[in-house]
């Protein structure tokens, strides 16, 4: 297949021991992606941490068709897998086998198992839609559904005073839309809040993606990562994704508020399934 609206990229998994040894550049091509919203075309990282791939799709002025890509191993993209789509930029649409869902920003489509042709356009190209894509695979079939961001469910918590006052917004939860495996959210950190997910936790039975985003142009988040007894950092642009395997802590301070989407895949799909790690115990 002529794929000139794709690109892609894999990275393998990597063990604690190996990246405790890690220096920043080695960090950074293990577990940063950048370069996700590229004007016509979709840009995929497939990982080895539970198969998730990890994209975007920024059409401009021409639909973008989601192409399957060689690790999938399959004639279409969703033969044997399962997609979340959020949008982040201008309003766009996703047309599912012929179904168009029309997103506005921070709208969110979940496209089944056996989904045939998938494309993605802007409503306007001079604001175009950002799509950050989300794919695992599937064991069944789930039908495909829309959710906009103000029928995601809203919890709020943290605190001004100790700067992670936030809102988390569930897409993917046990009363809502059935996965396979993919469990997606968005939290939004209020003004003067820097601080996401902490104290922090691991869930070994997960692995986990962050994507940063309503960052200023001069502004960063440094992404914690690591064993709890021993931690490293990667500094975060605007719009730039992060893995977590199931080992690392995951959380983040940022140098002003912003939104993050967390995105998970592996054994089960319960929130609450994590192992906390207090303050005492991290290095």
């Amino acid at each position: 297949m002529d794929q000139k609206h794709t690109e892609f990229s894999s990275r393998f998994a990597i063990d604690p021991i190996a990246a405790a040894a890690m220096g920043t550049d080695e960090l950074r091509y293990n577990f940063h992606i950048e370069g996700l919203f590229q004007p016509g075309l979709v840009s995929l990282t497939y990982t080895h941490y539970d198969r998730m791939i990890v994209g975007g799709a920024m059409p401009a002025d021409k639909v973008l068709p989601l192409e399957a890509i060689k690790p999938t191993g399959t004639k279409a993209f969703l033969d044997r897998r399962e997609l979340i789509a959020v949008n982040i930029g201008g309003a766009g649409t996703v047309t599912a086998d012929g179904l168009p869902y029309e997103m506005a920003a921070r709208d969110m489509v979940y496209l089944g198992m056996g989904t045939e042709q998938v494309s993605f356009a802007s409503a306007d190209p001079d604001q175009p839609a950002k799509f950050y894509l989300l794919s695992a695979p599937a064991h069944q079939v789930y039908p495909s559904q829309l959710i906009r961001i103000g029928d995601a469910r809203r919890l709020d918590l943290g605190s001004q005073a100790t700067s992670n006052e936030r809102s988390i917004f569930q897409f993917i939860h046990a009363d809502g839309v059935k996965t396979c495996q993919l469990v997606v959210g968005m939290t939004q950190l209020a003004p003067g809040s820097v601080w996401n997910t902490m104290p922090c936790h691991v869930h070994d039975r997960r692995m986990e993606a962050y994507l940063y985003f309503d960052l200023d142009e001069g502004a960063r988040v440094f992404h914690f990562m690591g064993e709890p007894d021993e931690t490293r950092h990667i500094v975060m642009r605007n719009e730039e994704a992060v893995l977590s395997p199931g080992w690392s802590i995951h959380s983040g301070a940022g140098t002003s508020n912003y939104a993050f989407i967390w995105a998970m895949a592996g054994d089960n799909v319960d929130y609450t399934d994590v192992d906390p790690v207090a303050l005492d115990q991290l290095r």
